[in-house]
């Protein structure tokens, strides 16, 4: 299961690096954002560069995620940060909640349920020793 998850939060990186990378001002548009300014979707791109490289090494790491932990606790991190950064724009009022409330949500599934396979990773782990 912890390898399937893997896999899955590996292709939602790659797919949203891929629209980012070839359909930025669409893909914003489809979600409900405004339209980037040109000058925006340089640094789209180096964002893009980053989902597609963690995408493809998640499903790198899905094979042996024990040998990768770091690696998935810093997935966490990064839905983490996610999950701040959407609280904070949408508690001050610059998002509303129709735009931040389902990616906020994929941060919180995707960080409880990496957290969730390592600590159980943990504990196995101590139990066999």
């Amino acid at each position: 299961m912890f390898s399937a998850l893997l896999r899955i939060v590996g292709m939602i990186q790659i797919v949203l690096g891929l629209a980012y990378l070839f359909v930025p001002a669409e893909f914003l548009r489809l979600i409900g954002h405004s339209a980037p300014a040109a000058d925006l979707l340089y640094p789209l791109g180096m964002l893009a560069a980053r989902f597609i490289a963690y995408g493809v090494g998640f499903l790198w790491v899905s094979r042996t995620p024990n040998a990768h932990r770091p690696w998935i606790a810093l997935m966490v991190l990064i839905q983490t940060i996610d999950l701040g950064v959407g609280a904070y724009y949408t508690a001050t009022g610059v998002v509303p909640l129709s735009l931040s409330g389902f990616p906020m949500f994929n941060a919180i599934w995707i960080a409880i349920g990496l957290s969730a396979m390592l600590l159980r990773k943990d504990r196995e782990g101590q139990a066999s020793t």
